[in-house]
């Protein structure tokens, strides 16, 4: 079957692609293996955690670009991750908004029980962005693994209960199961009772993020209603990631509206290059193998943790299409040497190499595919884990290879 564009990655990155063309009325296939990195880490959007607290997002973007000219933001320049943004935001109305604290990153308690910075945050976690130490009671579970109440609220200097219910409860609750639970009335009267029993004094009641998978603004709003004079907020856990289903699940949701073809569980296993043009994909789906063309393609396929890119004992690849990878001259040249200066690792600058318009060149600059554009986290020159920009990249480099695809970026 033929398409307008073909998305590889059901990462962030490529649900903004496929979201930019598909608004476009264009004819779109999305294929992944899995939810990409929404399910690992995305319970808020980074966008630049590395700027002072008191700097104002856009001015410290505008600066950051200045001072990194080959990184992905500048590749996408400031009124264009503008415009990405609030393409994002727009499939995200109230109730289950996400909201910036007067436009500058904001400290948000983890599920370590540490404060990190982060931009754009869920109505469910904004009551955490005033968390104050001794007016806090963090709320655990008994069962659940990922989630130590007492850990994180020694950490933070507040109190921490764990609730148990073995009539529910059983031993070793995931995630997703604990979340489902949360959408039974039942259940949430139960445990506001019990809360509200032991509260303290507190006027912030933090819990594991799970409140619901599908409203987890109704489930908060309950849990306020019956504990009274708290309000409740969500704090990010271990994997997986509850709100990064939400994300995940909401952009399926409107691209299967739209139209878009949306192969989840597929891995594509081989392209058909002709010259300098992609002709065709491969995806597999054990034991079927399905062929399918575009017009023009975006992979999206992330890094290490996706399998965009791939490292035997001697380099680091990207196994699709063959692009070559921007990486250290030596393997030994992986990793920094002092665990203690605070410097990331070189590999994790790993990645392809393009033009301004987001498709792949090789170190001297070269176009290698005149159909292809890259995006999300397997661009080259970002550490986006250290400099806390993931959502961020992924988003506008999504949006904007989407819109440089189809001719209407320049």
């Amino acid at each position: 079957m033929h398409y307008d564009l073909i998305v590889i990655g059901m990462g962030l990155s490529g649900l903004m692609a496929a979201k930019t063309a598909a608004e476009a009325g264009q004819k779109v296939l999305i294929v992944g293996k899995g939810m990409g990195s929404l399910c690992l880490f995305s319970n808020t959007i980074d966008i630049l955690g590395t700027i002072p607290r008191t700097t104002k997002m856009r001015g410290g973007l505008s600066q950051w670009i200045k001072d990194h000219p080959e990184h992905p933001y500048s590749k996408v320049g400031l009124e264009k991750i503008e415009e990405a943004l609030s393409s994002f935001l727009s499939l995200f109305p109230p109730p289950y908004s996400f909201q910036t604290i007067a436009n500058m990153n904001c400290l948000l308690p983890t599920g370590a029980g540490t404060l990190r910075p982060t931009y754009f945050i869920p109505s469910t976690m904004v009551a955490g962005a005033s968390f104050r130490e001794g007016h806090t009671l963090i709320v655990g579970f008994k069962g659940f693994k990922d989630f130590y109440a007492h850990y994180v609220a020694d950490q933070l200097k507040c109190r921490g209960i764990t609730l148990s219910f073995p009539d529910v409860l059983h031993q070793d609750m995931t995630a997703t199961a604990l979340a489902r639970l949360m959408e039974k009335k039942s259940f949430t009267k139960n445990i506001s009772k019990e809360i509200k029993k032991q509260l303290h004094g507190e006027t912030r009641v933090g819990f594991p993020a799970l409140l619901g998978m599908n409203d987890p603004v109704q489930v908060k709003e309950d849990l306020e209603e019956i504990i009274g004079g708290a309000k409740v907020f969500e704090i990010p856990t271990l994997p997986p990631s509850i709100p990064g289903m939400r994300i995940f699940n909401r952009f399926k949701e409107w691209l299967i509206q739209k139209g878009v073809t949306f192969l989840l569980g597929y891995s594509v296993s081989k392209a058909k290059l002709g010259g300098k043009r992609c002709e065709g994909i491969e995806a597999l789906h054990p034991p079927v193998i399905t062929s399918y063309s575009a017009d023009r393609y975006i992979l999206a396929t992330g890094r290490f943790i996706g399998g965009g890119l791939k490292a035997d004992t001697e380099k680091v690849f990207e196994p699709i299409f063959k692009l070559p990878v921007h990486q250290p001259r030596s393997r030994e040249d992986w990793f920094e040497k002092n665990l203690f200066t605070g410097a990331p690792h070189p590999i994790h600058q790993a990645g392809i190499l393009t033009d301004p318009s987001l498709q792949p060149v090789d170190e001297r600059g070269d176009l290698i595919l005149e159909n292809i554009w890259v995006a999300g986290s397997i661009l080259a020159h970002h550490h986006c884990f250290d400099e806390k920009s993931r959502e961020g990249i992924e988003i506008a480099t999504g949006y904007a290879a989407a819109r440089y695809g189809l001719g209407t970026l320049k």
